[in-house]
């Protein structure tokens, strides 16, 4: 049985992970900061503490003998982020990777799993083509998300630093946006709280209320399900070999219309379809698409959910769960 320490576990994509982790037979050993009542990770081989990544001696209560793998999915980002505070990226993504760091070094502990936000690639969404793992780095220097995108790099550098002095095995996971149903349907734009487009429009789709199509409805995305994704996180867990960046995504461009109708078509009641109007006037949305052939190649990855069947397994989880949006707190 491997032994696996998920840094950051409490968020939406670290509770899929330790779950799976779980019935895959590793031993998890899960940190955040959220407050959680002792059944919140109540899985077999999975155990919980609180962990601040910004305090170096917080880690001095991790398990540190026969760790194979630390997964660091914690993280500042904009979308958890009201008001902008410049200081919690350097705190939270810098300082706490360097923390993070640190203890596999001091406790021998070789391999590291980070998730890097796909803007580093700025430049290269809206061409029309496929963006590969090795993409030069080009990031945009203003705005709210400049500071976060800036620490995330640094944070990727600092892995290549600690696989070139130390002989880490570091594994960067680049992620566009992850979907999946989320307990919380809003998030912070601008520092400033709205409602995340996805639910809002599943929502609509549910009352059988009318959703808009802004702007070119052909602007297409890659749109990678959390399921699909843990089933990476997982592989990079088991490789001995990969190393270096690797993109997430499913290789395949989905529309904005393709988006709403499959929203309608899953969520509306039949007897009552929400209607399409479109807003060619309004911003369209932003595309990318991503080259996977080196996930696919030494990760093994294939992709298992198409679009319309992420929108089946989220409106399952809703139904099975009765799990209903929740405002950020």
């Amino acid at each position: 049985m491997e032994n696996v320490i998920v840094i950051g576990a409490t968020g939406g994509t670290g509770m899929y992970l330790t779950k799976y982790l779980s019935d895959k037979n590793y031993r998890v050993y899960t940190t955040g900061q959220h407050p959680r009542d002792s059944n919140y990770f109540n899985y077999p081989n999975v155990s919980y503490q609180p962990l601040d990544i910004t305090k170096k001696s917080d880690f001095a209560s991790l398990p540190s003998e026969n760790i194979d793998c630390v997964v660091l999915l914690a993280g500042m980002m904009p979308a958890r982020m009201q008001g902008y505070d410049p200081y919690r990226y350097i705190d939270v993504n810098i300082t706490g990777t360097l923390n993070v760091l640190e203890f596999c070094r001091e406790n021998n502990i070789k391999k590291v799993i980070f998730t890097q936000s796909h803007a580093d690639v700025f430049k290269h969404w809206d061409t029309g083509n496929y963006i590969a793992a090795d993409a030069q780095r080009t990031l945009h220097l203003k705005g709210d998300h400049a500071m976060y995108i800036i620490s995330k790099c640094t944070a990727v550098d600092m892995l290549e630093h600690y696989h070139q002095e130390f002989g880490f095995q570091t594994i960067i996971l680049r992620l566009p946006t992850i979907y999946s149903y989320m307990p919380a349907a809003t998030m912070y734009v601008d520092g400033k709280i709205q409602d995340m487009a996805c639910m809002y429009m599943i929502d609509r789709a549910t009352q059988g209320k009318e959703i808009e199509i802004w702007g070119d409805p052909s602007k297409s995305k890659d749109i990678v399900y959390i399921k699909d994704f843990i089933s990476i996180v997982e592989a990079a867990v088991a490789s001995k070999t990969a190393q270096g960046i690797f993109n997430v995504g499913t290789g395949i461009p989905t529309t904005l219309e393709e988006q709403i109708l499959g929203i309608i078509e899953v969520f509306s009641p039949e007897d009552n379809r929400s209607k399409v109007v479109y807003r060619p006037e309004k911003k369209s949305q932003t595309s990318y698409l991503y080259d996977i052939s080196r996930t696919e190649k030494e990760l093994n990855y294939k992709v298992e959910y198409s679009y319309i069947k992420m929108l089946q397994d989220m409106k399952k989880e809703m139904l099975e769960e009765h799990r209903q949006p929740q405002k950020i707190s």
